[in-house]
């Protein structure tokens, strides 16, 4: 009997088989087609289809870095002479775009200050520059020599300023000082370039001859 059950699993499994095969189609038995025409109607020449490749994919255009900001800066120096400033000007003229500089009239405020002096030597103002700073009291050198061997408390652009600052060292000990104006006021042309980027920087250095030893510097 058990052979008998074996013998029909093998026949069983050789039928479903040829079956799946199609081999019984002759006589009536197949498995239902699984197929959708209506997909291959609907394709546009699949014989032009290809996979692409990695040298077939379509290439970005490179994006590139924002261009940096070139830093530009306002300087400007002087004062000028007229004779100065003319000598200047023309340079400037052949040198630096148009517009890009100017020369305008402009006064610079003269510089008073606190002093103390003129003393008999250099070795009573270091006396009294040792008194100062026992005191707690600041100093600075003097611009104009021609009032040394002496001493600074301060300077100012205006007189009332200067009196201003002299009334209260009074209070703090201080006696033998007083207001002078170190410099006078300056009238001249005051060369101003208002957007000086890198290349407009290095034109400008090609013309520190004729700035008669005045500097660049950032505007005020």
């Amino acid at each position: 009997m058990l052979r008998g059950l074996v013998l029909a699993l093998v026949l069983a499994n050789a039928g479903y088989f040829a079956w799946t095969r199609g081999f019984l189609a002759d006589y009536g038995f197949a498995p239902p087609i699984q197929s959708e025409p209506q997909h291959l109607a609907q394709q546009i020449r699949p014989e032009t289809m290809h996979l692409l490749g990695v040298s077939d994919a379509p290439q970005l255009d490179k994006v590139e870095p924002p261009a940096l900001q070139v830093a530009v800066t306002c300087l400007q120096a002087g004062l000028f002479n007229e004779q100065q400033a003319s000598t200047l000007r023309l340079r400037l003229q052949s040198s630096l775009p148009v517009g890009s500089w100017s020369l305008k009239s402009s006064v610079e405020p003269g510089r008073w200050i606190i002093y103390m002096g003129k003393y008999a030597s250099e070795e009573v103002a270091a006396k009294k520059r040792t008194e100062l700073r026992q005191r707690g009291l600041s100093f600075e050198p003097l611009v104009n020599l021609e009032l040394g061997p002496g001493l600074s408390l301060g300077h100012f652009n205006s007189q009332a300023d200067a009196e201003r600052e002299l009334a209260a060292a009074v209070k703090r000990g201080v006696r033998t000082a007083k207001v002078v104006q170190e410099l006078p006021e300056v009238n001249g042309l005051l060369l101003k370039v208002d957007a000086a980027d890198a290349p407009l920087r290095a034109k400008l250095e090609t013309l520190r001859p004729q700035l008669a030893g005045k500097a660049l510097l950032t505007c005020r």
